[in-house]
């Protein structure tokens, strides 16, 4: 019996023992996982509140938008068809009378891009001012009436040229800027902002009392005015995407572009040789955004509309006819003019060419040897 009882009792004073070690253990290796910081160590490495960093990022943003528009304003420049237009918005004159207008530097040794309707038709005169005080005679290279572009030479170097962007990937919603000189160039390098309202829009508009369509548009709300036809559209990274054309006056906040890859083959032309021979296929042709404004033999979702053959042309007895879709040119599809435009300017007169065409009950491959335009 005490034999038992002394037993439990050194069994009990074991287990006390143990039961303690394991909870001064325990206590000691929590005591080891506490960090002790005083209040300055505290102090230094405080997180900013979510407030704080808003406030943070929006001023580096505009800090960033407003570095972004002032090295894309120094390719910006004034245009005009009268050696001394001036520029005041006191000036009875018309912006359209004076050619008023803006232009972008497309490369260092004077090459400006700009609107057809600003700068006048191939061989014209015009004048650049360029950072607010030199003026240059230039001579336009290349125009295009329908298209509204056209490319300026002057005789200057060490100019400071924009940085061409990509206008096929951009969306609706996205930020852009507007930058020209409105009523004049009193008010040079305005900027104006806004968003891409809408892509591939196409407007009618009355010259010389005809109908002329300019499709494939870039709609935005960025202001535009009269003196800002010519200027670039700009994007967020101060790339420019489009050239500002025209403006619907009847309505407040709708301004249009064009986009700025159709004139990138002459564009790279010019800068590298110099000079750009313009093939032609010898076609009228309409899109599907312009057939809904006319009345056409055949209604089609696709592809491009031949609404005439120019009588002697490349196309000419080729078994093409009015009323036929060009489904695609060589490997590339079709679905805007300036996607035919942009791709006949990669050629050079005399290159071969294949057309892929619908011709209603079944398609064919017609190949054309471009002409000279």
């Amino acid at each position: 019996m005490l034999k038992n009882k002394k037993k439990r009792q050194i069994f009990k004073t074991i287990f006390t023992t143990a039961t303690i070690l394991i909870v001064f253990t325990g206590l000691y290796k929590m005591y080891q996982n506490i960090e002790i910081t005083d209040n300055y160590s505290a102090e230094k490495t405080r997180v900013p509140t979510i407030s704080e960093q808003n406030v943070e990022n929006i001023h580096e943003k505009s800090v960033s938008t407003a570095d972004m528009i002032e090295n894309v304003s120094k390719s910006v420049c004034g245009i005009s068809k009268l050696s001394n237009a001036g520029g005041s918005i006191l000036s009875t004159a018309t912006e359209t009378e004076l050619g008023l207008g803006t232009g972008i530097i497309v490369s260092n040794d004077g090459y400006i891009l700009s609107n057809s309707h600003v700068t006048g038709e191939k061989f014209s005169t015009c004048y650049v001012t360029i950072e607010d005080k030199d003026t240059y005679t230039g001579t336009v290279v290349w125009s295009d009436s329908v298209l509204d572009l056209s490319l300026t030479k002057i005789k200057a170097n060490n100019l400071i040229s924009a940085s061409i962007g990509n206008s096929e990937k951009i969306r609706v919603g996205e930020t852009v800027y507007a930058i020209g000189n409105p009523i004049g160039y009193q008010f040079r390098r305005t900027v104006t902002s806004g968003i891409i309202s809408a892509l591939d829009r196409t407007i009618k508009l009355q010259e010389n009392d005809e109908d002329v369509y300019m499709s494939d548009l870039i709609q935005t709300d960025a202001t535009i005015n009269p003196g800002n036809s010519g200027g670039p559209l700009v994007n967020t990274k101060g790339e420019i995407i489009g050239v500002n054309s025209v403006k619907i006056t009847s309505a407040e906040g709708i301004g249009f572009s064009i986009p700025i890859d159709v004139i990138k083959p002459v564009i790279n032309s010019f800068t590298t040789n110099g000079s750009f021979e313009e093939a032609n296929l010898g076609l009228f042709v309409y899109d599907e955004s312009v057939s809904k404004y006319l009345n056409l033999k055949n209604r089609f979702s696709s592809g491009i509309y031949i609404a005439q053959i120019v009588k002697g042309g490349p196309a000419d007895g080729k078994g093409l006819k009015e009323g036929d879709i060009i489904i695609k040119i060589d490997d590339k599809y079709l679905n805007t003019i300036n996607d035919l435009r942009q791709y006949i300017y990669t050629k050079k007169p005399r290159d071969k060419v294949v057309l892929n065409v619908n011709k209603g009950k079944y398609t064919k491959d017609i190949e054309i040897a471009l002409g000279r335009k």
